[in-house]
């Protein structure tokens, strides 16, 4: 059984940094893209970035220059690097598990709150 574990998230002021983790155990990290979304109190969760097993990297415009994500297959681990950071970055933080191959079956964190002070 897959599980996802996020850890990282925190109180920060604006202009500050967090760095998120998220732990996948249960199955081969490396067949599963691995991604961060956010969602906001009344928004709908968003893409954040996504990275694939060969290190190919999707990201959102609102965080590109900002925010890096990155993986290390080793430790079944990806990261999500946060500078910069502005209030409207305020939101939970979940992270995500794709796999490659068939069955296409996706999973969720249990999200981690982060929170960008003014």
């Amino acid at each position: 059984q897959v599980q996802l574990v996020e850890s990282g998230g925190g109180l920060v002021q604006s202009g500050g940094s967090l760095r998120l983790s998220c732990v996948l155990s249960g199955n081969i990290f490396s067949i599963y893209v691995m991604g961060w979304h956010r969602q906001a109190p009344g928004k709908q969760r968003e893409l954040v970035a996504t990275i694939t097993p060969g290190g190919i990297i999707n990201s959102a415009d609102s965080v590109k220059g900002r925010f890096t994500v990155s993986r290390v297959n080793a430790k079944n681990t990806v990261y999500l690097q946060m500078n910069s950071l502005k209030p409207e970055d305020t939101a939970v933080y979940y992270c995500s598990a794709v796999r490659t191959t068939s069955p296409r079956l996706g999973y969720w964190g249990q999200g981690t709150q982060v929170t960008v002070s003014s």
